[in-house]
């Protein structure tokens, strides 16, 4: 033993040392790489091909209508899924979704009503084979699909033809952190042992999630899961490495953000009950906010912290879940005016509620989610354009009446002629030790950006890159643009429109949230302060980004798939295959 304790001290004195920690810097960005791209290639290898679910006959002209989704529109309006071009069907007549017990069919406020074998439906029906559906003048008959599968295009979707082992791509998040961590505790030539801590922390939290996961509750897709993962242990170890005492913070929200997730999956899986706590969550929101108005704390210029005793939170980020849980609903209820104009005052008080606290960073993110929300519910340009105007006129006001905010757009794109003061010190700074770090960076622990103001925060992208390259910064920043492919694909195969917007929301915010963070602290935006997702310093933010997580998570069908097809076995009889 005496003499391993010689070699390793000879080894950390001797001049193999920086060799070997930048041969780590290296594969440590190319092993995140893998896990990145490996977990999105799998995720879209495991979706299932766009069969017919079911198919409506039209008894009238002998047309067949293949349902391809678990929610339908039905109407004379071009932008329904089944288009009837029939004077008497409304523009948008009817849905038919999909629910555990079985099909329903439900009338939107249609002139004509809708008719199930000659009764007329009220609120909304559960229809099966041979049922006899009437909208207007067109009567549809409900049917087995017997369509042969379509032929999948090929594109290319990674190197491997099958998708990753979950257990695969955890072992190798695993790898990227044991990386990490040899490196911090071997920074400055000498051994620190204290640096294996968040690792040791890590390990058990990742692997104890994913035996819960994937051995008991049998979800047979994990990898958002994995991505999340990655990210979030990265950004400790960053942290930890620089200032080990607000580490555990970041793992007590990471344990609290990872029970978020899993309680928002579990919430999320039943459509009604989601639509009964909406209103409650919407006006859960706005007290928070009013209480945060109340009793917050004031810093840097923004009321947005609450502090409880030694426990301090900033609400508008725990609000961001109940924005978008406002902003959403199910197909049947999508097109009603009142839900519309529900949603509209929501985002108004919410609005009004941030200019209040003065963080009109977290009001630009709550802003373009709302954008995103307002054109999948409407598909309406024009809709859209309105609103950029009132929002540019608001834009206007803001810097009109608010000095303050003016001075830091005064100072955007003109960094390099203000380093020594508000306006351009902190993004020359980020700028400078970006480029110091190079490709590879200098590694753990030896940043100088760290002294700067809100360097593990609002800074903390830069901190990156200078500490472990620009090559991690760009892997990082491909993850977080990833996680808008892995919303839109799943559009078209989500339960509910719920899942369909409610994944698309999350992941806009998340993607804005990081641009908004990366471009001001680079001086191509004017610097907001918001916090770049799963890395900045701040519990708060860290259980929010898990949060969104669980938006995207329940977009994906394979997500319910096990506890589904238990429910399908004991509650819903096999169809008859009906043949003409």
């Amino acid at each position: 033993m005496e003499a391993v304790k010689e070699a390793f001290a000879y080894f950390l004195h001797s001049g193999l040392l920086p060799g070997v920690l930048l041969i780590l810097r290296a594969v440590t960005p190319v092993a995140a790489l893998y896990v990145v791209w490996r977990c999105y290639t799998s995720f879209k290898k495991g979706q299932r091909r766009r069969d017919p679910l079911i198919v409506l006959w039209d008894e009238g002209s002998g047309a067949r209508f293949p349902v391809l989704y678990w929610e339908n529109s039905i109407g004379r309006s071009r932008s329904c899924d089944i288009v009837l071009p029939d004077p008497q069907v409304s523009r948008d007549h009817a849905v038919l979704m999909r629910r555990a017990e079985g099909w329903f069919i439900c009338d939107t406020g249609s002139k004509a009503g809708v008719w199930v074998n000659g009764e007329k439906v009220e609120g909304r029906a559960l229809v099966g084979a041979g049922d006899r559906i009437t909208l207007g003048g067109v009567t549809l008959s409900l049917w087995n699909s017997d369509a042969a599968p379509p032929k999948r295009r090929r594109v290319f979707t990674g190197f491997s033809r099958e998708a990753a082992s979950p257990r695969k791509l955890l072992l190798a998040v695993t790898l990227v952190q044991f990386l990490m961590a040899i490196q911090a505790s071997l920074n400055g030539g000498h051994f620190a042992p204290a640096q294996w801590l968040p690792f040791g922390v890590l390990l058990v939290l990742e692997w104890g999630f994913f035996a819960v996961s994937v051995g008991v509750l049998r979800h047979v897709s994990f990898e958002l899961e994995t991505v999340g993962f990655l990210l979030s242990g990265m950004g400790i170890q960053l942290l930890a490495a620089t200032d080990l005492a607000t580490v555990t913070t970041q793992l007590a929200a990471l344990v609290l953000g990872v029970c978020v997730f899993a309680f928002l999956l579990w919430f999320m899986s039943d459509l009604d009950r989601v639509a009964k706590c909406r209103l409650w969550i919407g006006a859960g929101a706005l007290l928070l906010f009013a209480l945060n108005l109340v009793i917050g704390d004031e810093r840097y210029g923004s009321k947005n912290w609450i502090s409880l005793g030694p426990v301090s939170f900033q609400p508008s980020e725990f609000i961001k879940l109940a924005f978008i849980f406002v902003g959403t609903s199910t197909l049947d209820r999508l097109q009603t005016r009142k839900n519309i104009t529900e949603f509209l005052i929501f985002t108004g008080a919410c609005m009004g509620f941030l200019a209040l606290l003065r963080d009109f960073g977290t009001a630009l993110i709550f802003f373009a989610c709302f954008l995103v929300i307002a054109f999948m519910r409407s598909g309406s340009v024009r809709t859209i354009a309105l609103v950029l105007m009132a929002a540019a006129l608001g834009v206007v006001l803001v810097l009109r009446f608010m000095p303050y905010v003016a001075e830091r757009f005064l100072g955007w794109g003109h960094a390099w002629q203000h380093i020594n003061d508000s306006m351009g010190f902190q993004q020359t700074r980020v700028l400078t030790y970006m480029a110091s770090g190079g490709l590879l960076g200098m590694g753990l622990g030896n940043s100088s950006l760290i002294y700067i103001f809100a360097a593990d925060s609002d800074l903390v992208f830069g901190l990156l890159c200078e500490e472990q390259g620009l090559f991690m910064g760009l892997v990082v920043l491909l993850a977080m643009g990833l996680f808008i492919l892995y919303a839109r694909s799943d559009v078209a195969r989500s339960r509910s429109t719920f899942f369909s917007i409610a994944s698309c929301a999350a992941a806009g915010m998340l993607l804005f949230q990081t641009c908004l963070n990366v471009f001001g602290s680079t001086d191509l935006l004017p610097l907001t302060g918001v916090t770049f997702p799963f890395f900045s310093a701040g519990g708060s933010s860290l259980v929010s980004c898990w949060g969104l997580l669980a938006f995207i998570k329940v977009s994906d069908e394979r997500t319910y798939a096990a506890r589904r097809a238990g429910r399908r076995r004991s509650k819903i009889p096999e169809m008859e295959d009906i043949r003409s």
